[in-house]
């Protein structure tokens, strides 16, 4: 009995080196993959060693940003956040990164405030994480700026298909991919917009570096010619694609990488100078449109009064989503002090929210896949006002009583006043977060009059409009 309790000590001892030893090799493994980014190669492994040593902190990190990095969010936040409560350093900047993801930016601003704090700390070099934290405060405004546009319908298709989703009216131009128009098998992920007169196309090509920028040619006779790259910035860090010019030929949307991007590509706006022959400070746009992820192809087409953009967020690597919606000029903010709703308004979480109440917006859908030729006009759409909910006017001239129309022009002129003041205001904002203290104590009552002013003012539409309706209900009854 005692020889053969002697012979399993000894084969339970051998049992536990070997295990001991093919559980360093795992890890080491493990760590090799994780440090050479191969995140998803190396994930089953931490996922094993967690759940043999579910207290080890560090994997509980290396599992949690395996997680991160391969989409995997909900497991990421479960492991991350263990590992922040042990105080290991690198948790707080992947949850930030989580946070980030998911939208929680007020979340996000503290992991990355402690993380710069701690790296502060063992004096390494924070700069990077820094611009991370101000991408943070910028979304979290965004958030709360987030605008009142109505998507009617969204879209799931292959990454390598969603101009498919497009249809346009002639008179808007139209869409071609890079590879189609240029009869080219070169890898190059870009659209080609060639405007309603066919004598022009926009597009983006990389450079030797695999850096897009953006182009024109114009038609020469029977071909294409005189190629331009379009002097919009001089960033030459970031990627310039999916460019789309309004029928003014002066104003364009395309994607960046740069000013400020979110994450991936962002949604911006500019205008084409021809006094100098350059293109004005580009506008990122808010959201719901932007996003920490990628964010593109921005088209309005001013016949049919429809707009699309496309968006990769919370999709899988090789689809995108196709999202359709009513244009409005006049960029109203969702008018709610309900934090969840402001957030899932820009997640774009369910674009039924979006719907105004016993809104009906089949027809839009329909006429968004139909083929419109030129000369055929649409309604006119400067707007959206919804007086019950079977009249609904888009111009003022539809307006019938002068009383309201009254009112109207003064909502019209309060949303432009807002739109204007806000812009100043970001302006002002951004100036401030480059200054010096001198500078910034000397700026504070301004930004803080601007503020004031602001917020006085953002009441004031829905006030005139809730009066244009009255007034125009009461018209409509004589």
């Amino acid at each position: 009995m005692k020889q053969f309790s002697k012979r399993l000590l000894c084969g339970l001892g051998v049992g536990l080196l070997c295990w001991s030893g093919l559980q360093a090799q795992s890890l080491d493994q493990a760590k090799k993959l994780y440090n050479d980014g191969q995140y998803a190669e190396a994930k089953p492994a931490f996922e094993k060693l967690v759940k043999r040593a579910p207290g080890n902190s560090f994997y509980n990190l290396w599992y949690g940003v395996c997680c991160y990095e391969t989409n995997d969010l909900k497991t990421a936040e479960k492991h991350l956040s263990f590992a922040v409560k042990r105080r290991v350093i690198d948790a707080y900047r992947y949850m930030g990164e989580v946070y980030y993801s998911t939208y929680r930016f007020d979340k996000a601003v503290e992991m990355y405030e402690e993380f710069i704090e701690l790296m502060t700390k063992k004096k390494r070099p924070v700069e990077e994480f820094e611009s991370r934290l101000d991408l943070a405060e910028n979304a979290r405004r965004m958030v709360d700026k987030v605008e009142d546009v109505q998507i009617i319908d969204s879209l799931v298709v292959d990454k390598n298909d969603f101009l498919s989703a497009y249809t346009l009216s002639e008179e808007s131009g139209s869409l071609e991919s890079f590879t189609d128009f240029f009869q080219t098998a070169d890898p190059v992920y870009s659209a080609v917009y060639m405007n309603q007169k066919g004598d022009m196309v926009y597009y983006a090509q990389p450079d030797t570096e695999d850096r897009y920028s953006l182009f024109s040619q114009s038609r020469l006779l029977d071909k294409w010619g005189d190629e331009k790259q379009l002097p919009v910035n001089s960033d030459t860090q970031r990627n310039d694609n999916f460019p789309y010019v309004l029928s003014d030929g002066v104003t364009m949307y395309y994607a960046s990488t740069g000013n400020g991007s979110l994450g991936g590509y962002d949604i911006f706006l500019t205008r084409y100078n021809t006094a100098t022959d350059t293109y004005l400070t580009p506008e990122q746009l808010g959201m719901p449109y932007n996003s920490p992820y990628n964010d593109y192809m921005m088209v309005i087409d001013e016949t049919k009064g429809l707009g699309w953009f496309v968006s990769d967020r919370f999709q899988p690597e090789d689809k995108v989503c196709v999202y359709l919606f009513i244009p409005n000029d006049e960029r109203v903010r969702v008018d709610s002090e309900d934090e969840e709703l402001k957030r899932a308004r820009a997640m774009i979480q369910d674009i039924k929210l979006s719907w105004k109440e016993g809104g009906d917006y089949a027809s839009l859908i329909e006429l968004a896949h139909k083929a419109i030729p030129y000369g055929k006009q649409e309604v006119k759409k400067d707007f959206e006002f919804a007086v019950t909910d079977d009249v609904v006017y888009y111009t003022l001239a539809e307006i019938k009583s002068p009383e309201a129309k009254g009112f109207y022009e003064k909502v019209i002129a309060c949303n432009k006043q807002i739109l204007q003041l806000e812009r100043k205001l970001e302006e002002q904002r951004i100036a401030w977060s480059k200054a010096g203290a001198a500078k910034r104590e000397q700026m504070r009552p301004q930004i803080l009059e601007m503020e004031a002013k602001l917020d006085g003012l953002m009441s004031q539409p829905a006030e005139w409009e809730k009066k244009a309706r009255n007034a125009e209900i009461k018209y409509l009854k004589k």
